[in-house]
């Protein structure tokens, strides 16, 4: 099977642009691992979308299993060149996930996407948020500081959109420290808009690297606590994504061809009792989707998640939306939600 690629101009210098942005991360990650010794590279996963004729995407996965509890850099590009009823023409994203092992090591997710309409028109999805599962309050500045000057005049305006979209109504918190969330953004400008994107990226890369390569040489010293933390930490980064994360569910309802990629910000182990603790907390509706999701988790209190929990998961997500679609307008949100799945229709 091979991709095949949109045909927009914009759409392929966006992809280009994008699979630059993943590259670099990667290359990046790679360069930790062989730092402290270790030979295990990220590997490629390629996915297909109906068998390429409407693209689909590749993924890097962690193999160093001494630095990385879960990490995966994934690229895709979905386009409907053949099909001139649906609303998208292409949607192209960078979306990546790190979970470092060491729990005195901060997480971070960063997705960035370009999504081009049939008529041409189009915009920017522009994410990245610190995810500590111990706080540490320099990474926390120094991340935010890196966002500040990257956004430049749009820090304020992606910081309290991030500050919204990440927070947790159920359990009256954020799912991580430090949030930038830039929906619709179009400035008129193509080239200019692209050349932010990417600039953000990089910068958002670089900053991570930093963090991610002082923690680890000046933190080896971890308690049971602190790996406490980081399974209740995981738990509750599950909880966000299959519960309230718009982007997540709305990949999985818009197509079953990628459900290990989607689901791949999830952590190795979750805190199953403390998953239980927390039904009733959530909107009616919502307890329903959660007691689901905790009926598919092994027995024990910190079970894997492994390709086949997250294959079933992944349908216990699209089942219920599919049954109470009502319940998407208790997902998280910005002052503008994106029609991702009416625009695939």
């Amino acid at each position: 099977m091979k991709r095949i690629a949109a045909r927009s101009l914009h759409a392929l210098k966006a992809a280009e642009m994008i699979e630059g942005l993943q590259a670099f991360f990667v290359r990046n990650l790679d360069d930790i691992s062989e730092t402290l010794g270790n030979r295990q590279k990220f590997q490629p996963v390629e996915w297909f979308r109906d068998e390429g004729s409407h693209g689909g995407g590749i993924r890097y996965i962690a193999t160093d299993t001494t630095l990385f509890n879960r990490a995966s850099v994934n690229y895709s590009q979905v386009h409907y060149d053949d099909d001139t009823m649906k609303k998208l023409s292409s949607a192209t994203a960078v979306s990546t996930i790190i979970h470092p092992l060491n729990p005195l090591v901060p997480s971070m997710h960063m997705h960035i996407s370009w999504t081009e309409m049939r008529d041409g028109k189009g915009y920017w999805r522009i994410m990245a948020d610190l995810n500590p599962s111990n706080f540490d309050v320099s990474d926390k500045e120094r991340f935010t500081k890196a966002l500040r000057e990257a956004a430049a005049e749009h820090y304020e305006q992606g910081s309290a959109e991030g500050d919204r979209y990440f927070f947790i109504p159920a359990l009256g918190r954020h799912r991580g420290v430090s949030h930038f969330y830039l929906e619709n953004y179009n400035s008129g400008d193509n080239d200019g808009d692209m050349k932010f994107a990417r600039s953000f990226g990089e910068a958002v890369i670089r900053i991570y690297i930093d963090i991610i390569r002082e923690a680890i040489a000046s933190r080896s010293v971890i308690s049971e606590r602190d790996r406490q933390q980081q399974l209740e930490y995981h738990t509750l980064y599950l909880l966000q994504v299959l519960t309230l994360d718009r982007g997540t569910t709305s990949g999985l309802l818009i197509h079953n061809q990628n459900d290990i990629g989607i689901l791949g910000s999830i952590p190795s182990h979750v805190d199953k009792e403390l998953l239980q603790s927390w039904v009733g907390k959530l909107h009616t509706v919502q307890n329903h989707l959660l007691q689901s999701i905790i009926e598919v988790l092994p027995e024990g209190k910190a079970v894997l998640v492994d390709d086949t929990v997250k294959r079933a998961l992944a349908k216990k997500v699209r089942d219920h939306y599919r049954s109470h679609p009502e319940a998407l307008a208790l997902q998280a949100s910005s002052s503008h939600i994106p029609p991702t799945v009416n625009n695939h229709r």
